[in-house]
């Protein structure tokens, strides 16, 4: 077990991206910033932080938040005015 200092912080996100987060994370029992992480931990070494059966659920939450960004998408995204 490694020991840690975590800091609070927030941050603003796109509301869907963070629906299918939030879905994943509670998917594996594990907390939205553990999750977050993972994910920053795998993509700082190149490496895929999802298995196929964890990309396959994704795929679902997309489906159900209408989440339609891409990576395609990342940096280029504006914020709206208001909720949709």
């Amino acid at each position: 077990m490694v020991t840690v200092h975590r800091v609070q912080t927030g941050l603003r996100i796109e509301r869907d991206v963070l629906k299918v987060l939030k879905g994943l994370a509670e998917y594996l029992d594990i907390s939205l910033g553990d999750l977050v992480e993972g994910i920053a931990l795998h993509a700082f070494e190149g490496r895929t932080p999802f298995s196929v059966e964890t990309l396959g659920k994704i795929e679902q939450l997309k489906d159900v938040y209408g989440l339609e960004l891409t990576a395609a998408d990342a940096h280029r995204l504006t914020d709206g005015k208001g909720p949709r």
